[in-house]
């Protein structure tokens, strides 16, 4: 169902992670990237305290909003059929998401908010590939999340949390927001705050999937459902919708009133560790992994953020799919 307050609190903290990654540590918000660098030098630095403070995530959510974790198919991962689904999902999100050099995090959420010529062309790619794969894999479109045909309620419909709910979310979402801004510089004394900056917007982004409703794979499938010939939206869930509304435009916003990345530098490192200055550079390797990625997508509903997510509280189906993801990026070497 639809979740305007959730997902709209959520992405506000897509939106803070993302913004003081970038102005801090000079950094894109990429966790394909991120998990690639980890898997591949084995060194436990910047992307590995930012992959810890996502799997952190779920200590302040269990013990304020347990009610809003997010409900996984038991078993996953346990039988040789879910393992073999595991194993490709994250083959071909390894392979694609080294190909097209991004996934959801580094292209849609931080890509098209710079600008990016090459992120637009990517997640242009992988949404219409993932939106096209569902279609032509669950032509029912119905999600778990979602069974509209046999409920006179359709999905698109709005579904408000509790008063109580409503409050824990809105201070884990403040609360998020406050440290994300200000412990960095305030543990500088002791802890260097790149490293600060790592752990907490890691933290902060991963609380951002949770709440928002996007680390469930059903609730991104339910943003695919949506009937084209002939029209039909009873099975449709806007919710990812509000990412864009939430987390991308503010991104926008806030490098455009720093006056664009030329005129400013981040606060933690002597300057930007890539271009800032993005060209067309697109070839057909690209495309193809942007492809390659949107079936993975469309079929699975998981990209390299919630997988991470989910490997914490499924941790067999974790292990497959991240022994898969390596083998993807390795198998294009």
């Amino acid at each position: 169902m639809f979740t305007p307050v959730e997902t709209a609190l959520g992405a506000l903290l897509l939106h803070q992670a993302t913004t003081t990654l970038l102005f801090n540590n000079g950094s894109i918000l990429g966790v394909s990237g991120f998990l690639r660098k980890l898997l591949g030098n084995r060194t436990f630095d910047a992307p590995g305290l930012f992959l810890l403070g996502m799997g952190a995530a779920y200590i302040p959510l269990r013990i304020f909003a347990p009610e809003h974790l997010p409900h996984y198919l038991p078993g996953a991962g346990a039988t040789l059929h879910s393992a073999l689904l595991a194993l490709i999902s994250g083959a071909l999100t390894g392979w694609g998401t080294k190909s097209c050099n991004g996934c959801t995090s580094g292209h849609m959420l931080s890509g098209l908010s710079r600008l990016s010529p090459r992120s637009l062309v990517a997640t242009a790619t992988f949404f219409t590939t993932a939106f096209t794969t569902f279609h032509l894999a669950y032509p029912s479109l119905e999600t778990p999340g979602c069974h509209s045909g046999h409920s006179s309620v359709p999905c698109y419909t709005p579904e408000y949390p509790s008063r109580r709910e409503t409050v824990a979310l809105v201070g884990l979402t403040a609360g998020a927001i406050g440290a994300v801004r200000t412990l960095p510089r305030a543990l500088a004394g002791s802890v260097a705050p790149e490293k600060t900056t790592a752990v907490i917007t890691g933290l902060t982004f991963g609380l951002g999937l949770l709440i928002s409703g996007m680390a469930d794979p059903a609730k991104v499938q339910g943003f695919f459902a949506l009937g084209l010939r002939p029209f039909d939206a009873s099975r449709w869930d806007p919710s990812l919708s509000l990412v864009i509304l939430c987390g991308i435009l503010p991104n926008l916003v806030a490098i455009q009133m720093s006056g664009g990345l030329e005129a400013c530098k981040p606060a933690y490192c002597e300057g930007w560790n890539f271009p800032i200055a993005p060209g067309w550079d697109v070839d057909a390797k690209f495309l193809l992994g942007a492809v390659v990625f949107g079936i993975s997508w469309g079929l699975s509903g998981v990209c390299p953020g919630p997988a991470v997510m989910r490997s914490v509280l499924q941790p067999l189906w974790g292990a497959e799919w991240l022994l898969g993801y390596w083998a993807g990026g390795v198998f294009l070497q």
